[in-house]
């Protein structure tokens, strides 16, 4: 009998074991939350990849440094169009969403927003290169491609505007969304003289592989970039968390790096 039952509690460690492995494992899970990220779908190098596609660019390899340091989330991401993401955001379809975003009044109310920047927008003048336009003054008197009405590009130049009264630009608002390597081509065949933009949609990548005569200006305003986040109780906590990690990377180096890997140049230095 005495062997009987040492053989029986022989047998049953294992399956305590297991059990007890299971439930960890099953608490592990739980404990781990999955935030489901749109990104941008069609910002070469900042980000591209559509639905179904894995994201890749500057801000996909930024979340990725995050989530490392964040190890009690799982972060999923999938590419979305620019309205996609926001209304997306809103009705917490995403947890987040990133897509070089500025701080903004009003975005600020409708979502949460880490207080740490995921990098720097550098707004340009894209040209063609025998019209030496090197600054906003040099617009005067150019027709300009029109610009989403209420995005940032507006928003700077009408600040702008305001700031230089005697250096009247003439600037129009537009909702026709055509993507900016067909704008590009449009300064290129002499439609338009210049077009402004942030730097990190990959304007100079379209600019090389088209062999177009375009030239981008120096900056003309510096904007930090900004993750977006679902407003609720439950992601305070998140974008506290996503704040303090990309203060560590911004630290340690990392956004330095891969701001050289896919910009060419250290955007990050820019930072404010």
């Amino acid at each position: 009998m005495p062997a009987f039952k040492t053989v029986l509690r022989r047998l049953a460690l294992p399956v305590a074991v297991t059990l007890a492995m299971t439930a960890a494992g099953a608490s592990y899970a739980e404990s781990v939350r999955t935030i489901k990220i749109a990104t941008a779908a069609e910002s070469k190098p900042l980000s591209w990849g559509a639905i179904g596609v894995e994201p890749q660019g500057y801000e996909p390899d930024v979340l990725k440094a995050v989530n490392a340091k964040l190890p009690q989330y799982k972060f999923v991401m999938e590419g979305a169009a620019d309205i996609a993401q926001e209304t997306g955001l809103v009705t917490g379809k995403y947890d987040m969403a990133t897509g070089g975003y500025y701080k903004a009044p009003a975005r600020s109310k409708q979502f949460l927003i880490p207080d740490s920047p995921m990098g720097a927008s550098l707004m340009k003048i894209y040209s063609r290169k025998d019209d030496k336009i090197v600054d906003m003054k040099s617009l005067v008197g150019k027709k300009i491609v029109p610009v989403t009405a209420g995005g940032g590009v507006y928003k700077f130049i009408t600040q702008w505007q305001q700031e230089n009264p005697a250096d009247k630009i003439d600037i129009k608002a537009s909702s026709a969304g055509i993507p900016y390597p067909d704008r590009l081509k449009e300064v290129q065949n002499g439609k338009y003289d210049a077009l402004i933009l942030p730097s990190n949609l990959g304007e100079q990548t379209v600019i090389d592989n088209q062999k177009l005569n375009i030239v981008a200006s120096e900056p003309v305003v510096i904007n930090n970039t900004y993750a977006l986040i679902h407003k609720s109780d439950e992601n305070k906590v998140l974008s506290d968390d996503i704040s303090k990690a990309l203060k560590e990377l911004k630290e340690d180096g990392t956004l330095d790096k891969l701001s050289v890997k896919w910009f060419g140049e250290d955007v990050s230095k820019y930072i404010k």
